[in-house]
């Protein structure tokens, strides 16, 4: 520990902190643009400028050191601040009211605190990249923090963005759908502007709400569940589900469900289909397949190790697929007419739900896929009083769930709820403690093994593409240990998608994880098949597992991309 001083209090630090570190622990923030609490130091914004010893030095970047004298609130402090900000506000749009980030932007947020009105603007003159179904980049709003080439390139491997002459762009100057981009809105969720954001999409759903002939129908991820209370200013994980209906019935939707049911239904296909691969010989490893970002990333940098991918859809998509069919002719109401809307924490299911494969219920299986930021902000436009609003109950026939269609939301969910289902499959046996903790976390990598009535099988959990990647290497070289994978394209799992509440730290989404676990121990039914409807429906319509009325629904299969 060193000992230094900031604005006259003395501060204890261990040593190695940043001057900015050392100040937040004395109990004074230091604004920035450029620093983000989950990546490196870039030194770029100049904005956390402070007095060091008498000497103005960025805070991020300048290590703390034993007796150190530093001032965050002097005149010349305070002018030097003025002048970065000014720098990037010269050549920044000024169209807040137009922008996605408007009230929840940090340069806008740092403008309000630091400058005066009197600043002269000439915006680059650079026009917006609309091409992907799922994010936009607007150049001109970038103020070269470096933050979204940082996620791309070092967390997430996938390489769309690079900085090129002091200036993050697509890789060539190419259009995003032409770059190998998976979609994945990691870059959003760090930019502190509004330089990429989702493609919003509210409007074609206020559209189908007033079309007579439609039935709008919504499908609420088991991430948004717990990061939806965010956006409207509660704690994370304290908005009432039963509350949630009702203010999405007052929005406009006629039926809301769970896509945990399907969560739930997934896990009893891939279950199965693991079973069917490890008996017959299929390719092993089983890789799971219900990130849209990932299965983008597999398509585009190993298409020649799609084999190992599970032919499951994901749960937003059987979902889709079964309201069109299954649901459509329990309540007797024309398909045609089913506007199917899933709330979800990830712009690459905007991608998803677009693709040619999802429409096996001979319609586009979803329509419309809106952001957890995108739900949040309709709630704010309908003004709902939180307080008075009157709970009202999900609907039935595909609503009910269990505590491992919960879980599917945080890295690990899917290997737990996967394994609390399969080893009862193969044993007869419950686990003695389903509580499978040795998958569960923030770790990039970890791995279990299961005895299964003498058959070993061996398991991992990938936390983030860069993850995938070091994995995809290993199944690529023949030396993969694994049977099954489960991979989840956002650091931290579903609950770190791109289309989540901003912030989105690891320290939020780590609030978020607990919230999910929460839920799920709170549950008299924690294993997927104990779900009552699940059984329903295959009683009634898919009558087995991997069975005929299955695959046609619940199963694709997916191709390599030529990016």
């Amino acid at each position: 520990m060193i000992s230094l001083f900031i604005n006259g209090i003395e501060a204890q630090v261990p040593d190695g902190s940043t001057v900015m570190q050392a100040a937040a622990a004395a109990g004074f923030t230091i604004p920035s643009l450029c620093s983000h609490p989950d990546l490196k130091v870039k030194d770029n914004c100049q904005v956390c400028m402070v007095d060091i010893n008498g000497e103005l030095k960025t805070a991020c970047s300048e290590a703390a050191a034993p007796g150190m004298v530093v001032k965050t609130f002097t005149p010349q402090v305070i002018e030097a601040k003025r002048a970065s900000l000014k720098k990037i506000l010269k050549v920044h749009p000024q169209d807040c009211l137009n922008c996605p980030r408007n009230q929840s932007c940090e340069l806008q947020t740092l403008a309000a605190l630091l400058i005066n009105r009197e600043v002269e603007v000439k915006p680059f003159n650079l026009s917006r990249d609309t091409s992907t179904p799922s994010l936009v980049r607007d150049p001109s709003k970038c103020t070269l923090c470096g933050r979204c080439v940082e996620m791309c390139n070092d967390i997430q491997t996938v390489g769309a963005l690079e900085i090129k002459d002091g200036i993050p762009q697509t890789v060539d100057g190419k259009p995003l759908i032409e770059t190998k981009c998976v979609m994945c809105g990691q870059c959003a969720l760090v930019c502190p502007v509004g330089a990429i954001t989702e493609k919003e999409e509210m409007d074609k759903f206020l559209a189908a709400v007033a079309d007579p002939d439609k039935v709008v129908v919504t499908q609420i991820a088991p991430a948004v569940r717990v990061a939806v209370a965010e956006e409207l200013g509660l704690p994370t994980g304290s908005l009432d589900m039963l509350k949630f209906a009702a203010g999405l019935r007052q929005l406009g939707f006629d039926y809301v469900f769970h896509t945990n049911f399907t969560a739930d239904l997934t896990i009893l296909e891939e279950g199965h289909e693991l079973l069917q691969r490890l008996e017959e010989g299929g390719t092993l490893p089983m890789l799971t397949s219900c990130s849209p970002g990932w299965i983008n990333f597999i398509e585009t940098f190993y298409p020649d190790q799609l084999d190992h991918l599970s032919t499951c859809k994901s749960p937003q998509q059987m979902f889709g697929a079964l309201v069109k069919t299954y649901w459509a002719e329990k309540m007797g109401i024309d398909p045609a007419k089913v506007y199917s809307v899933s709330i979800m924490p990830c712009t690459a299911k905007k991608f998803e739900a677009a693709r040619p494969e999802m429409n096996s219920s001979s319609y586009r299986d979803v329509d419309l896929v809106l952001t957890t930021r995108e739900i949040g902000k309709l709630f704010r436009i309908g003004g709902a009083n939180w307080d008075k609003l009157e709970p009202t109950p999900f609907d039935s026939l595909m609503g009910a769930y269990t505590g491992a269609g919960v879980i599917f939301g945080a890295s690990g969910g899917v290997m737990e709820a996967a394994l609390r289902t399969v080893y009862e499959v193969v044993t007869g046996r419950a686990l003695a403690d389903i509580n499978l903790t040795m998958v569960r976390g923030f770790e990039g990598m970890k791995e279990a093994e299961v005895d299964l009535d003498g058959t070993r099988v061996k398991v991992a959990v990938a936390n983030s593409l860069g993850c995938a990647r070091k994995i995809m290497d290993e199944i690529k070289a023949g030396t993969s240990p694994y049977h099954f994978i489960e991979v989840m394209c956002c650091p931290g799992g579903c609950i770190g998608g791109g289309g989540q509440p901003i912030p989105s730290t690891v320290a939020k989404k780590k609030e978020r994880i607990g919230a999910i676990y929460e839920e799920d121990a709170s549950l008299p039914l924690r294993k997927s098949h104990d779900n009552p409807e699940v059984k329903l429906l295959y009683a009634d319509f898919l009558k087995e597992p991997l069975g005929h009325k299955s695959h046609e629904l619940l199963h694709t299969h997916y191709h390599p991309s030529h990016k």
